[in-house]
């Protein structure tokens, strides 16, 4: 996939219409060991991460704002529901 705009990682669709509501909720001390397999451009305000850890993964949602960090993620579900949410969210078809 070629890149016009020099980015090197995905960036995520407007909102659809009919967009599906995610549930973020604060981040939970529930995984020790938590590996990020894809994540979007960090040139916008709102960066998604897809994470792993304990044969589970959940999507995090950081905001940057003026120097401060506000993160949500999604409660764990199994990799190929994750992988599905990861894919609504890059189209815009969740949020």
């Amino acid at each position: 996939m070629i890149k016009l705009d020099g980015c090197l990682s995905p960036h995520v669709a407007m909102p659809q219409r009919n967009r599906v509501p995610v549930d973020w909720r604060l981040p939970c001390a529930g995984l020790e060991r938590v590996r990020t397999l894809l994540w979007t451009c960090a040139c916008r305000a709102t960066i998604y991460e897809l994470c792993t850890g304990g044969g589970q993964a959940f999507i995090r949602r950081t905001t940057q704002l003026e120097g401060e960090f506000d993160v949500h993620e999604t409660s764990p579900m199994s990799i190929s529901e994750a992988r599905a949410l990861w894919a609504d969210l890059l189209c815009g078809v969740a949020r």
